[in-house]
């Protein structure tokens, strides 16, 4: 999961603009959530101005690299790794100079990208210098641009009338050949800004205006801050082109039934987000609700509820209501500790939750709590805040999740491609509750996790691969083995092995 970002100032509408990176640098860090392994900025003036490096938004840049940064327009990307090592050499934005100079951010994962890249170097002849597949769905675009064969004979094919009609057809050509999901924003340069989902639309993006500058984002978080309005969400399988001038060009390439990934709602987006015009709070306060029912259901009788912070507080509260118990902040969040679900190994997430979470011992002690949780993946982290609240000295603890048990992989975009690492993939819930150490354990059903997303919508479609093994792309069981295999050769090669 990553966040993106591109703004764009169109100079014929205002030639007195300040450079775009101030906005994109703030904007970044409203995305910050979304990935913390890097950090990206491009700009366009005359020629692509580029840094990038591992690590937060606010290490990655400083006030020198930023004055740098030159333009009008430019595209920014945080990231957490899930495929490549997570070297910065992966760090994106990545750009070619053919044609015309073309740079690219994706979110996203692309399911053939092993197959992807061996016919880019064989057949296109483009040799990728990273394991970052937002580098080959750049390449395969540049490539679709140029075999199209009306690149190179004119170059004053950057009219109005005939450049959309090209990159339209160069993005055909990308939904043809790339598989998986991606939301990508792309900056060609002197030529305009152009954004595209998948045909499925799983991974967010949203479109928003001010002042005559445009902007593309995974969550509309980005656009509270920087004073966008929410122009629409980016349809699925939709290519959006602003040219040069600010004129807009869109068109839908190839329409499917959307399949937006659940999980940014369940956990990734911030509460304060609107995705797919569903509210993320909105949506965990009715996840609280059809959770609290099942805590009826088995009879529980807390004398406290506690949130797991910060995903969890909108449902904290709604399930509090419905059972008539006291909410309280039992557990507080030191908030410059990295998000322990993306953390890479299992020991940095079991000490970074105690790094992260303290006790307030006098809403525990000898009260039975009922911890509101918005997942278990591994189980790491569930069992730290089980021990961590029995040692404040709870009476019992209740664990209660708003989502399901997660047994399946993601080839989409969320760091769990392997299926050994999922705590419910082989084991009842009764198991789990003695491996994480819970006196009750309680999940959400699936059909309260679609409910309280959808909001009752039944029209509503998602994908729910992690919980179900229903992928919306169809993917095959030899073809999950395959994923599980190069993922992990290729960090092993990342950490110095001759895996590949």
């Amino acid at each position: 999961m990553c966040g993106v970002l591109g703004i764009f100032y169109p100079p014929v509408r205002d030639k007195n603009r300040p450079d775009v990176v101030t906005e994109l640098y703030e904007g970044l860090i409203a995305l910050q959530h979304r990935g913390q392994d890097s950090a990206g900025i491009i700009t366009y003036d005359e020629m692509f101005h580029l840094k990038k490096g591992n690590g937060l938004v606010s290490r990655v840049f400083n006030e020198k690299n930023l004055a740098r940064l030159k333009g009008n327009a430019g595209i920014g990307h945080v990231r957490y790794p899930t495929i490549g090592p997570g070297s910065v050499e992966d760090a994106q934005p990545f750009f070619v100079n053919a044609p015309f100079g073309i740079a690219l951010v994706h979110n996203g994962n692309v399911t053939n990208y092993f197959a992807l890249r061996k016919d880019l170097a064989e057949n296109c002849l483009r040799q990728l210098n990273s394991f970052s597949d937002a580098e080959a769905i750049l390449n395969v675009f540049a490539d679709e641009m140029q075999s199209l064969g009306r690149v190179k004979r004119d170059r004053t094919c950057a009219t109005v009338n005939r450049l959309p009609q090209l990159i339209f057809a160069a993005v055909a050509g990308v939904i043809k050949r790339v598989k998986g999901s991606y939301s990508v924003v792309v900056l060609i340069a002197n030529k305009g800004m152009l954004a595209f989902r998948d045909p499925k639309g799983i991974k967010p993006l949203i479109f928003g205006e001010k002042d005559n500058a445009f902007a593309f984002a995974s969550e509309s978080a980005a656009f509270d801050l920087l004073g966008y309005r929410i122009v629409r969400d980016v349809r699925p399988g939709e290519a959006i082109f602003i040219d040069w001038s600010g004129h807009l060009h869109s068109k839908v390439i190839k329409s499917e039934t959307p399949a937006p990934c659940i999980f940014e709602w369940v956990y990734f987006a911030r509460p304060d987000s609107v995705i797919d015009g569903i509210g993320v709070y909105e949506a965990r306060f009715r996840l609280g609700i059809n959770l609290a029912k099942e805590c009826l259901k088995q009879g529980l009788k807390p004398d406290v509820v506690i949130p797991v912070p910060d995903t969890a507080r909108a449902a904290a509260t709604s399930l509090a209501k419905v059972m008539g118990v006291d909410e309280r902040e039992g557990l507080i969040k030191n908030r410059y500790i990295a998000r322990t679900f993306i953390m890479p190994r299992t020991e940095n997430r079991g000490l970074a939750v105690r790094q992260k979470l303290n006790p307030i011992r006098s809403e525990i002690q000898r009260r039975k709590v009922l911890i509101v949780d918005d997942s278990i993946v591994r189980g790491t982290t569930s069992k730290e805040i089980v021990a961590i609240v029995r040692e404040a000295g709870a009476k019992e603890i209740y664990y209660a999740v708003t989502s399901p048990p997660l047994k399946f992989p993601c080839v989409y975009g969320i760091d769990m491609m392997t299926r050994g690492e999922f705590i419910a993939r082989k084991n009842s819930v009764e198991k789990i509750r003695k491996m994480i150490g819970a006196d009750v354990l309680i999940y959400q059903t699936y059909a309260g996790l679609i409910d309280g997303v959808s909001g009752g919508d039944k029209t509503r479609r998602f994908c729910t691969a992690c919980f179900s093994g229903e992928y919306p792309t169809r993917i095959t069981k030899s073809e999950l083995t395959l994923m599980e295999t190069d993922r992990y050769c290729v960090e092993r090669l990342g950490n110095g092995s001759d895996a590949i």
